[in-house]
């Protein structure tokens, strides 16, 4: 698949799915009522409005799993998703969901530096990190893997990331760049693959799930697939998985689920 017109049909999610306005304020009110149950604490690592992470804590003292959103990069914020905390919150697990700046106002480069720095921040609460991240999160949750951290800081351990459960993922950014998505990204193809995990020094000794919903395109099970049989290759324990009859906006649901097959996953890559 190389066509423009092919790419545009096959990353457009909203328009594959006519419900996602719907299941989008789904969302949102989902997490008002989570919150309103169960108010998060507020961890800054920035000083720009939307550089903050809603932590909610759990008794459990082994790593803390992050959840990155998605939005092309482009959309929405954390304020959506608080209620995917609840699956691992009734095992004792921990859930920091962070926010970010948006494209075009950064690029997706300062997207993934600003994740660095919440990770940073989170580090300080001593706690290695289990990252997990839907569809554009998904990516940076693949970036934060693979990143060099003592590079970063050199107080920071190697493995502060040592897994990723990353859902409809995205890992090579060039075929957005004739999209209409990338209008707000302004990627060439240069900057593309720059910022696209797939063609990074693989993070070999880690670990990296890599799901997709059944119904989702072509394009997107190839996304994870392909990440997944390229970082095995170079000795990163990886697993591909469906989730079963989801399509793109239905495949985190699992997430608040504390029966589910992902939270159990989940909870294992914690250590629980």
């Amino acid at each position: 698949m190389s066509a423009p017109d092919d790419y545009e049909a096959e990353y457009n999610n909203r328009a594959r799915v006519p419900e996602s306005s719907a299941l989008i304020a789904g969302w949102a009110r989902d997490a008002a009522a989570f919150r309103a149950g169960r108010v998060p604490r507020v961890v800054r690592y920035g000083a720009g409005t939307r550089n903050v992470i809603d932590y909610f804590p759990g008794d459990h003292d082994g790593p803390l799993v992050v959840f990155i959103h998605g939005g092309y990069w482009q959309a929405l914020d954390n304020s959506f998703f608080s209620h995917l905390a609840r699956g691992l919150n009734a095992h004792g697990i921990g859930v920091a969901i962070p926010s970010y700046d948006l494209c075009p106002d950064v690029s997706v480069d300062g997207i993934i530096a600003e994740m660095r720095e919440a990770c940073r921040e989170l580090a300080r609460l001593g706690r290695r990190l289990v990252v997990s991240g839907h569809s554009a999160g998904g990516h940076l949750a693949a970036c934060m893997l693979a990143t060099d951290w003592p590079a970063i800081d050199a107080s920071l351990p190697r493995d502060l990331v040592a897994s990723v459960y990353s859902i409809s993922g995205l890992f090579d950014l060039g075929p957005l760049v004739e999209t209409s998505i990338n209008r707000a990204l302004g990627l060439d193809a240069a900057t593309a693959r720059a910022a696209s995990p797939l063609f990074w020094n693989a993070p070999a000794g880690r670990s990296m799930d890599a799901v997709v919903g059944e119904n989702e395109s072509a394009e997107y099970l190839r996304q994870s697939r392909t990440i997944v049989e390229a970082w095995r290759a170079a000795g990163v324990t990886t697993r591909f998985g469906v989730v079963a009859g989801a399509n793109h906006f239905t495949a985190i649901a699992p997430l608040a689920d504390p029966g589910s097959p992902m939270v159990t996953r989940l909870k294992q890559l914690a250590g629980r």
